[in-house]
């Protein structure tokens, strides 16, 4: 990040007044094609995109030197099942059932990757068909479970990734994830996790996209509240099902040819169809550009926990401990670990302040390229982020006296550090 960028980041959150970003956005009729990596820089897509919230697609020239996209695929352009077997064969992965709903949902099950092309090779072969049903090969931490060294190289436009920065400090997890699946495998109607951006590049293969900026899922909620599973199901024109559908635009379209790489803004809602046999790579991420979006849900999760126990608010013992446990369980974080989260970018932003480093130096996480324009626009995100936790009386409830720093003084340091940094 540039200074001018940085200038232009913090003049748009200031325009927001610490509230979200607007959930209505700009009526479209298309999604960008970008095309020509020479003429694309990163601030190009900070402001066009990553901070509008908008979605774009960028050319398979973008990715064109990535050894997955050489040796993973034949040349007729299909799945190279004999390179896979051979490099990744005994690999353990999980997949799901396409055919199956659970809740909104595919149940899932673990086979060695093996297994799963031979399943994959009878399915073709049966017309693309099997009374298996139809598995859909999901969520495989291929950088976390073996080397994915020249499989990929990660883009400098999504390289401010706290999330899988903070996930690499702990050395326990990832959200850097390979999918792939036959002609007609599916990922139901949703939006990512944390309400975290994300990319997603197709090594080989074909995707239909539906997209659906925030809100207008609202209006797809049927007469339970409930969202839909399929946005392409019939059942949607019901209008005692679905009695607000008439108030929902129609979604945005997108189909991702082979090597092209689909950006996917925080919050908005989507379903993804495979029209071929397809592999892709996909990571969700979050920065200084959506990190009040991921708190918001945050609270929003805990509410929503909150609510299904009220009944045993005066009964249980330590009822708001409970609730967190809870949400960690569902949501896969809680209001403490978020605290670490925070804490941990923001001792490295500030660090990284702390030693001068220039714009061509590296830290934190795989592939970070940070300098100290990019930290101080961390540490004010975090900051202001950080002042709405501190004064939640859900965070007061936590017992925080462990916590090293306290986060009263991790705010102030920040504080600081932001009035430090307003000349720099």
């Amino acid at each position: 990040m540039d200074r001018e960028a940085r200038v232009f980041a913090e003049s748009h959150f200031r325009g927001l007044e610490g509230c979200l970003p607007r959930r209505v956005c700009p009526k479209l009729d298309r999604v960008d094609f970008i095309e020509k990596p020479d003429s694309f820089s990163y601030a190009d897509f900070f402001k066009g995109y990553l901070l509008p919230n908008l979605p774009c697609v960028f050319s398979s020239a973008f990715t064109e030197g990535w050894g997955s996209r050489r040796l993973w695929v034949t040349p007729s352009g299909k799945p190279n099942f004999d390179y896979l077997l051979q490099n990744y064969g005994d690999v353990v992965v999980p997949v799901a059932n396409c055919g199956v709903r659970e809740y909104n949902s595919n149940p899932k099950e673990h086979m060695p990757l093996r297994d799963y092309i031979s399943y994959w090779k009878e399915y073709i072969q049966g017309n693309y068909s099997s009374s298996r049903g139809c598995l859909y090969l999901k969520d495989w931490h291929l950088c976390r479970d073996s080397s994915a060294e020249g499989v990929f190289t990660l883009p400098i436009y999504f390289s401010s990734d706290w999330l899988n920065e903070y996930w690499d400090a702990l050395d326990v997890d990832d959200y850097r994830f390979i999918y792939m699946g036959p002609t007609g495998t599916w990922s139901p109607f949703h939006a990512d996790i944390f309400r975290s951006f994300s990319w997603s590049v197709n090594i080989c293969g074909r995707k239909k996209w539906f997209f659906f900026p925030p809100g207008q899922e609202e209006a797809l909620r049927d007469c339970h509240g409930s969202l839909p599973y399929d946005v392409t199901s019939p059942t949607l024109l019901d209008s005692r099902l679905h009695p607000m559908r008439d108030h929902c635009s129609p979604p945005l379209e997108v189909t991702q040819e082979a090597g092209e790489m689909v950006f996917v803004p925080s919050g908005w809602h989507h379903q993804v169809h495979n029209l071929e046999d397809t592999i892709s790579i996909n990571h969700n991420w979050v920065n200084g550009c959506n990190l009040a979006n991921m708190w918001h849900f945050l609270q929003q999760e805990l509410c929503a926990v909150q609510q299904e126990i009220i009944d045993w608010r005066d009964s249980m013992p330590d009822w708001h401990h409970h609730c967190q446990v809870i949400m960690k369980s569902c949501s896969g974080i809680n209001f403490e670990e978020f605290y670490h989260f925070l804490k941990v970018v923001a001792e490295r932003r500030l660090l990284l302040l702390a030693k001068g480093m220039g714009p061509g130096k590296v830290e934190g996480g795989k592939g970070t390229r940070l300098g100290p324009e990019q930290a101080a626009f961390d540490i004010g995100r975090i900051a202001e982020v950080l002042e709405s936790v501190v004064a939640h009386p859900d965070f007061q409830r936590v017992d925080t006296s462990a916590f090293a720093p306290r986060p009263e003084e991790l705010l102030q340091q920040l504080e600081e550090a932001v009035a430090a940094t307003t000349s720099l």
